[in-house]
């Protein structure tokens, strides 16, 4: 990340939309946390940012700030989304997350294919680096996380390319939320959905 408007002319904080839960072709229910149509409900901490919802895509562009999602009670869940990073723009998507102000408290799996930051898309940042550019700029990918207890997955395109244990448990639940790092970064969002995982998923 190196750390450091609002859409279609709405207030700051958007009204909540009923999500819509999805069987992919596995048969497995997914949730859709956009409606394609307005933000619904995500917000970020202090009304600052540059959202907006285009031709069923969520931009983030200007100042930093965070896009959180209605709910902060996420604890074991698969996640996902489609993202688009502009060429040397730096975004993220962060989970189990705190809403808070600057860059907030919370895992962040990295959106970053030549920002000057070498930390690239497919990291769980500040815990495990990637440092080859596995999606060009300007390119739609799905990112999918997979958090159950202090086990995290990340999978870029399908492939995972992170599978990582925090022996500290850092965070065990909160919010999702996208990042606009900088002036110069622009983000785009089509799709984003989860699974919630049951509190004793993956013990035996």
């Amino acid at each position: 990340m190196i750390r450091p408007t609002l859409a279609l002319l709405l207030p700051v904080v958007f009204a909540a939309v009923p999500f819509v839960a999805n069987a992919d072709e596995k048969g497995e229910k997914w949730v859709s946390l956009f409606d394609g149509k307005t933000l619904g409900g995500w917000k970020t901490f202090d009304g600052k940012g540059e959202w907006v919802v285009k031709h069923g895509v969520i931009e983030g562009s200007g100042p930093a700030s965070h896009l959180f999602s209605p709910r902060g009670d996420y604890k074991n869940f698969r996640y996902r989304a489609e993202v688009k990073i502009n060429d040397h723009g730096n975004s993220g998507m962060y989970f189990r997350t705190e809403m808070g102000p600057g860059f907030p408290k919370g895992y962040e799996a990295q959106v970053n294919s030549t920002h000057r930051d070498p930390v690239r898309t497919g990291s769980l940042y500040n815990f495990v680096p990637i440092k080859k550019m596995l999606v060009p700029p300007d390119t739609w990918f799905t990112q999918e996380i997979e958090a159950v207890g202090n086990h995290i997955i990340i999978k870029v395109n399908g492939e995972k390319v992170v599978d990582f244990v925090d022996e500290k448990n850092t965070f065990s639940k909160g919010h999702f939320a996208f990042q606009q790092h900088d002036p110069g970064s622009k983000v785009s969002i089509r799709k984003i959905e989860v699974m919630e995982l049951p509190d004793d998923a993956g013990k035996k």
